[in-house]
């Protein structure tokens, strides 16, 4: 199944895509008593109720669709947990050693916009960069697993997740690298949520993105040091994962930090990513003024 939210922003519609239709999630959402596609639905099992819905046909569809701004797929997930240095090539790209254990900072959930919207480029900003990544949403508690192997139950879905970043707010200002990872409008998601039984293999998926049509970034999972399923698992040993969770699993090269002139994202500037399967995204940045 594909998942999408669609509408202004506070207001969005959830959505079940089939064939390019959507039909209308409120019906569901009402039979769980919950809002909106976040997690509280998928704690819920939102998504058995969805499939459920959609077999028996009671799911209208929703006609002004194409009308409407297309938001994230997840509606304020419960946390953002993002792993850094994930890919070989990156880490290369940036001086950096290969970790030995997954390199953990936390986003503010606050960041996450549709992946149309408008992005802001922060006040005092010279070093706000682009990385696209594979987003992983959590489906059901995942607490001390026992290994790798058993996380993949634990996955609710797939999505685009763009983890902006300004780099002289994370690593020249001392501190943790949050603050350079969490202002407003850093964390583009969608369009859709590609449900887990979508995605034959997470390791196996291109990512790519330009920036005002030149190409900076073209990589796959498949060249991530630590895989979804070890992320999951490793995570889950330090923190609980909860349902509506997101994890972003890391970017590969191609960074502006990692590029000769590091040509930094300014005001004006469009930037355009994509995972194979998962879909299109598109955003333009803007001077964010006090």
């Amino acid at each position: 199944m594909r998942l999408a939210r669609l509408g202004p922003p506070g207001a969005e519609i959830a959505t079940v895509v089939v064939d390019g239709t959507h039909h209308d999630l409120r019906p569901v959402l009402s039979s769980l008593g919950v809002a909106d596609l976040g997690p509280a639905f998928f704690a819920a099992d939102g998504l058995a109720r969805t499939a459920e819905a959609l077999a028996d046909g009671s799911l209208p569809e929703l006609a002004d669709a194409a009308d409407l701004r297309v938001g994230a797929p997840l509606a304020r997930p419960g946390k953002i947990v993002c792993i850094g240095l994930n890919y070989r090539d990156h880490a290369a790209e940036t001086g950096a050693r290969l970790p030995e254990e997954p390199i953990l900072f936390m986003k503010d959930p606050s960041t996450v916009v549709g992946p149309f919207d408008q992005v802001l480029v922060p006040v005092g900003s010279t070093k706000t960069d682009w990385e696209v990544e594979l987003g992983v949403v959590i489906g059901r508690t995942a607490r001390y697993l026992a290994s790798p192997e058993e996380s993949r139950s634990h996955v609710a879905g797939y999505v685009v997740s763009h983890d902006v970043s300004e780099r002289e707010f994370q690593l020249e200002r001392g501190g943790q690298w949050d603050k350079g990872k969490s202002c407003e409008t850093f964390n583009p998601l969608g369009p859709e949520l590609v449900t887990a039984d979508e995605v034959a293999d997470p390791q196996d998926l291109r990512l790519t993105l330009s920036v005002n049509d030149v190409p900076r970034q073209d990589g796959t999972t498949a060249d991530m040091i630590f895989g979804v399923d070890h992320v999951i698992w490793y995570l889950s040993q330090f923190m609980v994962l909860e349902p509506g969770d997101l994890i972003n699993t890391g970017t590969p090269a191609g960074v502006a930090l990692g590029l000769p002139g590091n040509p930094y994202l300014k005001d004006g500037d469009v930037v355009e990513l994509e995972i194979t399967g998962l879909g299109r995204a598109v955003q333009t940045f803007a001077q964010a003024t006090r």
